[in-house]
């Protein structure tokens, strides 16, 4: 079989080379697939649909099951109904553990048929929603589910199953909602099914095209030329968004286009991630010349697919407010890759946490190149010891992020970006080389020429312009260590009072500046720049004057 999606080619690898027999497929389980039925034209159908019929086009028997129909004989219910246990009794059980016992007598059955020299049928068993069915609980006294998990871990442990030519099939949204007796098991194939890449979406926008002649109809002939910007959405995404325009008439063209990836994947995640393609480079930002330098660099070597001298994360540090994510965007924008932000991906449910960030994770495998930006790091990564009253949440989700930020795969594929303004409440390991190789402070302005530049720019965006000649009239009015967050602030105040009392520009900032309120207090701003200053990579990161206001 020709263009199968990778995890597809390794289930049959498993299967044929009789390394595995007992299958659990995780991940987009839910999205639609290209199926290509033997002697057939392909089609868009459901994962089942194409277990079936693209990779079990020769197995006689295929059993599934779900908790809402319980167990069906979707193919050769003939031969089945040759079975005298079924013959006797014809009524399939609907329990999960009822339905796997039946199960496992059938496979022992076809079996002995063999023994004896009779001809066996080829048999699949399909376990769907299987984290529904065989769902990962904290109650160890649970008899039923855990007769079901040592059930299916048997079905692992027995490496007969491709020598009678039988295999089973457990299908799960992720893998921490599975009982771990069959998730830890060795013997159990995990398979993660992937969103699809630039081919399979050329392949289905080709039958899409079919079925949607007039919403395809300025890429019918070229459809791969917006794969690559469609990459990440998943196809059934795709295939109700081609509908829809079909249905009333629209056709998709690139001014569609240009937003229609974060529409799709957003959608996708369910909420779980914020995807944004900046609209700004570093030329955006005020000042921070020296990290700018540095962070173009890196970009250079990213463009140059010079990997290997490229850091696989980096952390922003410095007071609140000191524009840590705006420098993210910033830089997404000058590298020309998607900013990804997590948010709320912590749940209260039992392994729904966990669930959501393997859900993000392959979204961001899929994504391409791509920043991942995290917000508040000190708080988002979790910790190493759990707390008391979390049942351990917090240590997996560190667990998790840990693993993959040290992911050498994704070096050159996701750039980790962590901002906080309590870098030292991050765990070590977290922020450690391998993870973050490159920690950049960022500070107020120094003195007062410094937070006047800044005021002065970012007035100048609302078109009031701050003659430079009258810095010397305002050095004493512009409040030391300002930050980014404070001179937008008071930007919009003097707007404010420049559009209600009619002064100029200049007396508007003056008037603003009398009555001016550092938004943190100093004691907090200098204990934060302090922090900063000591996890800096590179003492060139750090301005020489600081040292000496700190000590004021």
């Amino acid at each position: 079989m020709k263009n199968l999606p990778t995890w597809a080619a390794e289930v049959i690898a498993s299967y044929e080379s009789e390394s595995a027999g007992c299958f659990l497929l995780h991940g987009n389980v839910n999205d639609r697939l290209l199926v290509s039925p033997l002697n057939q034209t392909p089609e868009l159908g459901n994962l089942t649909d194409f277990i079936q019929k693209t990779l079990l086009p020769r197995f006689d028997v295929i059993i599934t099951f779900d908790m809402g129909f319980g167990l069906r004989v979707d193919r050769g219910s003939d031969i089945f109904s040759q079975w005298k246990t079924y013959a006797d009794s014809p009524q399939l059980p609907h329990k999960p553990l009822d339905a796997c016992r039946f199960i496992s007598k059938y496979l022992l059955y076809c079996r002995n048929l063999q023994v004896i020299g009779q001809k066996a049928p080829k048999v699949a068993f399909i376990m769907k929603q299987a984290h529904l069915a065989c769902p990962s609980m904290p109650n160890l006294h649970n008899y039923e589910l855990n007769s079901l998990a040592a059930l299916i871990k048997g079905w692992a442990d027995d490496d007969r199953l491709q020598e009678f030519n039988q295999a089973t099939f457990l299908i799960s949204e992720n893998l921490n909602g599975i009982h771990p007796l069959v998730s830890e098991s060795p013997r159990v194939s995990h398979i993660e099914i992937t969103l699809p890449d630039e081919l399979a979406i050329t392949q289905s926008l080709i039958e899409l095209a079919k079925a949607c002649p007039n919403a395809m109809q300025n890429y019918k002939d070229e459809p791969s030329t917006i794969s690559r910007r469609l990459t990440g959405a998943t196809l059934s995404s795709l295939e109700a968004l081609l509908k829809r325009l079909e249905h009333d008439g629209e056709v998709l063209n690139d001014k569609k286009l240009a937003g229609l990836k974060k529409q799709l994947v957003e959608r996708d995640c369910d909420g779980l991630i914020d995807f944004v393609e900046p609209d700004r480079n570093l030329n955006d930002c005020i000042g921070l010349e020296g990290v700018k330098k540095w962070l173009r660099e890196d970009i250079i070597l990213w463009q140059k697919d010079e990997l290997q001298a490229l850091p696989m994360g980096y952390l922003f540090c410095g007071p609140v407010g000191t524009g840590k994510t705006y420098l993210a965007e910033c830089l997404a924008g000058e590298a020309n890759v998607p900013v990804v932000t997590m948010r709320n991906f912590r749940d209260k449910w039992v392994g729904s946490t966990e669930a959501n960030l393997e859900k993000i994770f392959s979204l961001l495998h899929a994504l391409g190149r791509c920043i991942v930006f995290v917000d508040e790091a000190d708080q988002a990564l979790g910790k190493r010891q759990a707390g008391s009253g979390d049942s351990g949440v917090s240590s997996r989700v560190y667990s998790m992020m840990a693993k993959e930020m040290s992911n050498t795969r994704n070096r050159g594929k996701i750039l980790w970006v962590l901002a906080s303004s309590r870098p030292d409440l991050i765990e070590v390991d977290l922020k450690r080389p391998g993870r973050v190789d490159v920690k950049i402070p960022l500070f107020p302005s120094l003195n007062p020429k410094e937070g006047f530049s800044l005021i002065r720019a970012l007035c100048k965006r609302r078109k009031l312009d701050i003659p430079k000649a009258s810095l010397e009239d305002l050095t004493k009015l512009i409040p030391p260590f300002l930050t980014p967050g404070a001179a937008e602030a008071i930007s919009v105040q003097t707007f404010r009072i420049h559009k209600t009392t009619q002064l100029s520009a200049l007396d508007s900032l003056m008037e603003c500046l009398k009555d001016y309120r550092p938004p943190v207090p100093m004691d907090t701003l200098k204990f934060q720049m302090r922090i900063a200053a000591q996890e800096a990579t590179d003492a060139s990161l750090i301005p020489k004057e600081l040292e000496d206001l700190l000590e004021t």
